[in-house]
């Protein structure tokens, strides 16, 4: 991996982590354009764990309360992780998903279409209902089965985070803050997960270290920009550009598929 190829992809992964336009989706993309094949799993693991590190800068605080009594967003941190580790255990042991999408780019233009429809449905139900549900058990599960869906490329967390929140009419600072916080576990269990799977491919191999700190390094800063950026987008309920510019992703992708690309 050139170290230029390296910083596309780990501004690529900090933006689209936490902007609503799919990490993942876009990652099988360029690798698919670059005709990156080598080491991809480890250099997945490692952007993750990049994008960890500005969530925790930014929600300090938000992650420390966690740990004060009476515990309660705590529990419902771990309630809303639920229905995405379950998926993502049962998808890990019965599909390759970066594999069947990398190898069915036409999988990856619908889910596109996906969460560009569903930001649509949720600036329209931002404006139109009064968004004041505070954060409890039954919002937290309802996020937690939208980040479930999440679970697909293309098919943005944060995306569906947001949307199932603003089903919920959860405040909107709430669904902002909690959707990043929800974000550490699912990274977590990711980094985790690619690790699995990196070992039983045989490790990392033969890797470009250069590349690899400048594409956890560019990571690292886009993902800081991006939650930034973020909070401030969900509280104002501001999501038909990125909708457009999915759009624009998915005849990219078509394009792509026609062409032979």
């Amino acid at each position: 991996m050139e170290i230029w190829q390296a910083i596309i992809l780990g501004a690529v992964q900090g933006l689209a982590e936490f902007l609503p336009v799919s990490s993942s989706g876009h990652l099988i993309l360029l690798q698919h354009w670059f005709g990156i094949r080598d080491n991809v799993v480890f250099y997945s693991v490692m952007l993750h764990v990049g994008t960890l590190i500005p969530v925790v800068v930014v929600l300090w605080k938000e992650i420390i309360g966690l740990f004060k009594k009476p515990f309660n967003k705590f529990w419902y941190l771990v309630l809303a992780s639920v229905p995405a580790g379950v998926i993502g255990i049962v998808f890990s042991f019965a599909f390759d998903l970066d594999a069947l999408f990398s190898e069915n780019i036409w999988l990856l233009a619908i889910t596109f279409a996906f969460t560009a429809a569903e930001l649509i449905f949720a600036e329209v139900r931002s404006k139109r209902v009064v968004m004041e549900n505070p954060i409890n058990a039954k919002t937290a599960f309802i996020m937690g089965c939208g980040q479930a869906v999440g679970v697909l490329p293309g098919i943005s967390r944060s995306g569906t985070t947001i949307s199932a929140g603003c089903l919920a009419k959860v405040e909107k600072s709430e669904n902002a803050n909690f959707t990043f916080l929800m974000s550490i576990p699912i990274i977590l269990a990711a980094v985790l997960l690619e690790s699995v799977t990196c070992i039983k491919e045989g490790g990392i191999g033969d890797i470009s270290v250069v590349p690899l700190i400048f594409g956890i390094i560019t990571a690292m800063v886009c993902g800081y920009i991006a939650i930034k950026f973020m909070l401030k987008i969900i509280k104002k309920a501001n999501y038909k550009w990125f909708s457009i510019y999915l759009a624009l992703i998915v005849i990219a992708t078509i394009v792509t598929e026609i062409a032979g690309i």
